[in-house]
């Protein structure tokens, strides 16, 4: 393990191939260098230093509860299939009906969870959300225009459009400010809505991506080469695809069977005419690049060192002011699903330790 330190104020901790950084001005300490080597080292004390992670909060109820409706069953095919099943609720806004579902308390803090291309709502890992509620969080998921029940509406595909939905579904729940995690794709729409519209946005969760902008990777060719196959069958096309998504190979091969821990969704596969269009915004989009040092929310970079954007995450992280940056080892595009207990406790630890500067004496 080994810590150090650049002239921005940065602290570093790598530990093998995983590394986390946080700014040091994020803290007001007597000591900030060390202290905050400290709170790092603390953070990735639950990772590293030990082999189980604290269970999730219990729930008094024995039945299912309306706050936490994964409860009754500790399986996950159990809890995905009730993520599936559970009824969407619509609502107006602007020229779609956007599909969407909610988990938690009413009253409590709202997070909302923006998707990626080809996704629907339903592909969120049910233990992410299970552990969003259980930690006091009102989550909300949706589906972006054109996927699953959401309507694809009038207005051209971008990803500023793709922003105002989601600032319109925020405003329609009378939802004044939350917490934003954008998954991929939905990186993008978290970005130019912490930028566009920054009151809306408290944390800000950037989960695999990148800033965009004609310098982007585009979509790796054989992932096209698959989601754009016709004459595949959804099977077919998910044995394809799911030795990229959960890269390494050596991962892959050591878990093979994906059913265990990634379900698809009964909506999935989206219209291939629809993901071409966001396909398109996402690579017509201007990005975020040179303007990365406005996003002023606190923000959590997080990303599997497998995947294409591992390499972006280093560009996010430098350009937000008191940026987090965590890269796992042995992860690709997958990550959520491939070490749900590391994503989720990191998660929970970046949301309470964000929110407020801590004062340490």
């Amino acid at each position: 393990m080994s810590i150090g330190s650049n002239p921005t104020g940065r602290i570093w901790l790598k530990y093998k191939d995983s590394i986390i950084s946080i700014q040091t001005t994020e803290l007001k300490i007597k000591n900030q260098t060390i202290l905050s080597s400290i709170m790092v080292i603390l953070c990735f004390s639950i990772l590293l230093n030990n082999n189980s992670f604290p269970t999730f909060p219990a729930y008094s109820s024995t039945g299912r509860n309306i706050s936490n409706p994964f409860s009754s069953t500790s399986s996950f095919q159990s809890k995905a299939s009730i993520l599936d099943n559970m009824p969407s609720q619509n609502i107006t806004v602007g020229d779609i009906n956007i599909a969407y579902k909610q988990i938690g308390r009413a009253d409590a803090k709202p997070i909302i969870l923006i998707t990626g291309a080809s996704a629907t709502m339903d592909m969120w890992n049910p233990l992410l959300l299970e552990r969003l509620a259980s930690a006091n969080y009102r989550v909300i998921i949706f589906e972006n225009r054109g996927v699953g029940e959401s309507t694809v509406g009038t207005k051209e595909f971008s990803i500023s459009q793709f922003a105002n939905d989601t600032l319109g579904l925020l405003d329609a729940l009378r939802i004044s400010k939350a917490d934003v995690l954008g998954w991929s794709m939905g990186g993008f729409i978290a970005q130019q809505l912490a930028l566009t519209y920054p009151d809306k946005v408290d944390n800000l969760i950037l989960y695999t991506t990148s800033c965009g902008g004609p310098n982007d990777r585009p979509t790796p060719p054989e992932v096209m080469r698959i989601v754009t196959n016709t004459s595949m069958s959804q099977e077919e096309r998910m044995q394809k695809l799911a030795p990229l998504f959960f890269a390494p190979a050596t991962w892959f091969k050591a878990h093979s069977d994906y059913s265990n821990y990634f379900r698809i969704p009964r909506e999935f596969p989206i219209p291939q005419q629809t993901h071409l269009q966001q396909l398109d915004a996402a690579a017509t989009w201007t990005g975020t690049c040179n303007a990365l040092s406005s996003i002023t929310q606190p923000t959590l970079v997080i990303v599997g060192m497998n995947d294409d954007a591992a390499q972006d995450s280093m560009t996010l992280a430098e350009g937000i002011p008191g940026s987090w940056l965590i890269r796992i080892r042995d992860a690709g595009h997958g990550l959520m699903y491939q070490h749900p207990d590391v994503f989720n406790e990191l998660l929970m630890i970046f949301l309470e330790n964000s929110s407020e500067p801590k004062e340490l004496s």
